[in-house]
């Protein structure tokens, strides 16, 4: 025998080599599987998203607001009824003189 060992060192060796290569077999599948199962995963997550983006859309379609024409011509309407000088800076009346003095009887600049 080579380097002075025996049938039985050899036959160590050789089991030894062969554990080690089922070892590594065993590990190469448990790696398979933790692969596999992360991508089950994945794909169950990207999934749920999809379903929660649908289910949301077809939410806001079923509760889309729409403007109210109705009430807001009721308001114009009622506005109009006011006459053309009905504004909200000056009301009906127009400018109350006497807000324009400022305290005295006279104009600006005059």
């Amino acid at each position: 025998m080579a380097f002075g060992w025996t049938a039985a060192t050899w036959l160590a060796i050789g089991s030894g080599v062969s554990a080690a290569a089922a070892v590594a077999g065993v590990v190469s599948s448990a790696d398979a599987a933790r692969r596999s199962s992360n991508m089950a995963r994945d794909a169950a997550t990207a999934a749920a998203r999809v379903t929660a983006q649908n289910t949301d859309e077809a939410n806001n379609r079923a509760n889309s607001k729409t403007p109210d024409s109705a009430a807001a011509m009721a308001a114009n309407v009622l506005s109009g009824k006011a006459g053309q000088s009905g504004t909200m800076l000056t009301g009906p009346s127009g400018i109350d003189q006497s807000r324009l003095t400022l305290g005295k009887s006279t104009l600006l600049g005059g």
